[in-house]
């Protein structure tokens, strides 16, 4: 509750979880405020926004309706961020207090996977592992997941390294506590704070990389996507921009509402350890 308090008092808090709570909102309300497919043909294509009460943003190139299209949006782009940014902080910080709890080559030979893919940038990775195994929205989190799970294990790994030395980790090893037990039960709670930074950076890119991978065709195709819908609208860019320029700034309204809630938090975080 104090961090809550401390995010409320934050202008960057504010405005994101602002933000955030209007895109949730949209996402949670989007299968009774449009029960029908998304996807489903509803009237003439191409309707200019604001022209028709029933369509308040118009139609889009084969006569969807456009501003069911984007309240549909929200629940995949929301589930792609966060189930990403779950898995690879899962990853990430039992790759890290593996490797930094046992140390010697275990510790040397997981760094190393690491670095093997930290070389690839997480996009190509995810496009890469797309592309070969195919565009469904379970593979999409597991490429995004995969680019991202890296950094996690570095930062829980220098943390797993400054603690497992003190003096409550000596006493669970005096008790005769299972290696295991001690990592996961008595260092690893300790050593995921400052992770948990990572998450909102986390979500946005795999917000971002999901619509790109959508924009390119590689986005799941039952499903309604930002990415998608602002691929389909540069076909008629000219002629009718806001089938674009819609989905994107919902796109980067998200995206900008994740970072400014991550700073919020950040800063009500570090406050708290400075209090401390």
């Amino acid at each position: 509750m104090t961090i809550l308090r401390r995010v409320s008092r934050s202008p960057e808090g504010v405005a994101g979880l602002v933000i955030l709570l209007t895109v949730t909102f949209a996402g949670i309300s989007a299968p009774f405020v449009f029960p029908n497919d998304p996807l489903s043909i509803v009237a003439a294509p191409l309707i200019p926004p604001f022209t028709d009460r029933a369509l308040p943003l118009g139609t889009d190139t084969l006569g969807r309706d456009v501003l069911a299209c984007l309240f549909h949006a929200v629940r995949s782009s929301l589930l792609v961020g966060l189930s990403a940014a779950a898995a690879a902080l899962l990853i990430g910080t039992f790759m890290g207090t593996i490797a930094g709890f046992a140390g010697g080559i275990v510790d040397e030979a997981l760094m190393r996977i690491a670095d093997a893919f930290q070389i690839v940038p997480s996009f190509l990775l995810a496009l890469a592992f797309v592309s070969t195994v195919g565009p469904s929205l379970p593979i999409v989190v597991m490429a995004i997941a995969l680019g991202a799970w890296a950094d996690p294990a570095r930062l829980t790994r220098a943390q797993v390294l400054s603690i497992r030395e003190r003096d409550y980790v000596a006493a669970a090893r005096t008790i005769g506590m299972h290696p295991m037990e001690i990592a996961f039960r008595q260092i690893l709670p300790n050593a995921v704070p400052p992770v948990m930074a990572l998450a909102a950076i986390i979500v946005a890119a795999a917000i971002l990389t999901e619509a790109a991978l959508s924009f390119l065709g590689l986005g799941d195709p039952n499903i309604v996507t930002w990415g998608g819908m602002i691929a389909e609208g540069r076909n008629v860019l000219r002629s009718a921009a806001y089938l674009s320029i819609i989905p994107g700034i919902a796109l980067l309204a998200t995206v900008l509402g994740v970072y400014l809630l991550g700073e919020g938090i950040n800063k009500a975080l570090a406050f708290q350890k400075g209090v401390q």
